[in-house]
């Protein structure tokens, strides 16, 4: 795969400062497949210091002209799909119709969004014998996970380019050849020298300096609750304002009434799709006592299509297989019932692992309370809808979930009642423009939509 040497700062590619690199590995058959630079502290701070000297310009760029800018970049994203979705399955594993769909596509639709919101969201409003203006906060520090390379990126960049902020994208080590690929796009979409930067390298390096730098207004964080926590710290101590989408163990409930097979078959999609590499996955199945083992053995038999290494892809890393493994024996041992996978590795070679379910899980358990990122579903029986709601929430997490009804408004009564950011109602499809974050410890803020636009924005009132 096409690897770049340098750092993507002030419009054009640089050399890094120092002379460590990374290795991408292909996740699937665990082969080297380019090399990138190890930013530094001193890559960090250029990439900061090109940003904050293009914001003043692309701040007093009319909303219009931002997003034709933004509609710019969604075609040259949209031209280069294919391209985009084989650099996700070479550095994700993800498979190539996965990475189409979804790697590749999604983010098309979520930088459109967001460039007909910058061309019609008001900025500014009447109150009373004020005139509230909505500005952007500054420099935006971006640091973005490995499981959805491109959508995280998009989901935080195309905002605050709308809003009128300047970024530098500390992306994941395991995935950064897509975020070169998408600096590449800023850069032939048009996008003024500074506006975008990136900065690759480890977090513990590169993304702390980040989060650190003074001239950084905003940290805009997806991943891990523990890393969200330091992140939050560092940025409280310097008093500066924080986006966070961090982890979860959503519910599915399925009602008494709901359609059972339809609601076990779309869950077990759900928690298969990206090798269970996913934050909102509804990892936590709740069914009703009588139709309990009926659940059971439909979710059995649809996990059964999951083959690794065809509809599901491996997990990102070694360390990432022997965490997951690891939950799953965790699981056996606390006497959770194995009905499909297991513990050990499905294929030599290729960091996969064996679709798994659990049932008889009981709420107190390992793999009922923490969040695995793999491909384990645990079912769990409740006795009513007052006790399915008592587990659904028995969680510190409060991210995503879903709710199966005999209809629409049993499956609403419920939700309101959930402490969780999203709900899907009966298999709601995806909407780009609707608010994306957590409740507890799974985050502060919103992605996506009006509301994703609004974190990057900050409040000046003028009285007359």
């Amino acid at each position: 795969m096409k690897a770049h040497d340098g750092m993507y700062i002030g419009g054009e590619w640089r050399p890094a400062s120092g002379q460590d690199t990374i290795a991408v590995v292909n996740p699937a058959d665990e082969q080297v497949i380019g090399h990138v630079p190890a930013g530094t502290a001193e890559d960090v701070d250029a990439a900061v210091r090109a940003a904050r000297d293009a914001f003043p310009g692309w701040a007093a760029t009319p909303p219009a002209e931002r997003a034709a800018r933004i509609a710019a970049l969604r075609d040259v994203l949209a031209a280069r799909q294919d391209e985009i979705a084989e650099t996700v399955t070479a550095e994700l594993g993800s498979p190539l119709p996965l990475s189409r769909a979804v790697h590749a596509g999604v983010p098309v639709l979520v930088a459109g969004s967001y460039a007909e919101l910058a061309a019609s969201y008001s900025f500014e409003e009447k109150l009373g014998n004020s005139t509230v203006l909505l500005e952007p906060v500054g420099v935006v520090g971006a640091i973005t996970p490995w499981n959805y390379p491109l959508h995280q990126i998009v989901a935080k960049v195309a905002p605050a380019l709308a809003a009128g902020c300047t970024v530098v994208l500390k992306p994941a080590e395991d995935t950064p050849l897509t975020a070169q690929l998408f600096a590449e796009a800023t850069q032939e979409a048009g996008l003024p020298a500074g506006v975008f930067n990136l900065v690759t390298g480890i977090g513990a390096v590169a993304g702390q300096a980040l989060a650190e730098h003074e001239g950084v207004d905003l940290v805009s964080f997806t991943g891990s609750t523990a890393v969200g926590r330091q992140i939050g710290a560092t940025a409280g101590a310097a008093v500066k304002r924080v986006a966070l989408e961090l982890g979860g163990k959503s519910a599915n409930v399925i009602l008494p009434g709901a359609d059972l097979a339809k609601a076990v078959n779309v869950g077990v999609a759900n928690v298969m799709s990206n090798s269970g590499q996913t934050c909102s996955a509804w990892t936590r199945m709740l069914v009703d006592s009588e139709r309990y083992e009926e659940a059971v053995g439909l979710a059995a038999a649809a996990v059964a299509k999951y083959v690794p290494g065809e509809r599901v892809g491996p997990v990102v890393n070694a360390k990432q297989q022997a965490r997951v493994r690891a939950y799953i024996e965790k699981g056996v041992e606390e006497g959770a019932r194995l009905v499909a996978g297991g513990p050990e590795a499905p294929k030599d070679r290729g960091y996969y692992v064996s679709p798994t379910v659990f049932a008889d899980v009981t709420p107190g358990m390992t793999i009922a309370q923490e969040e695995i990122f793999g491909p384990v579903l645990s079912i769990l029986r409740y006795e009513d809808v007052d006790d399915a709601l008592r587990i659904a929430n028995d969680t510190v997490y409060g991210l995503a979930g879903a709710v199966w009804g005999a209809d629409d408004a049993e499956a609403v009564a419920f939700a309101r009642r959930m402490d969780t950011g999203q709900v899907d109602i009966n298999g709601g499809r995806f909407n780009p423009l609707a608010p994306f974050g957590g409740y507890k410890q799974s985050g502060v803020g919103r992605e996506l939509g009006p509301h994703g636009l609004s974190e990057y924005l900050q409040t000046k009132s003028l009285q007359f």
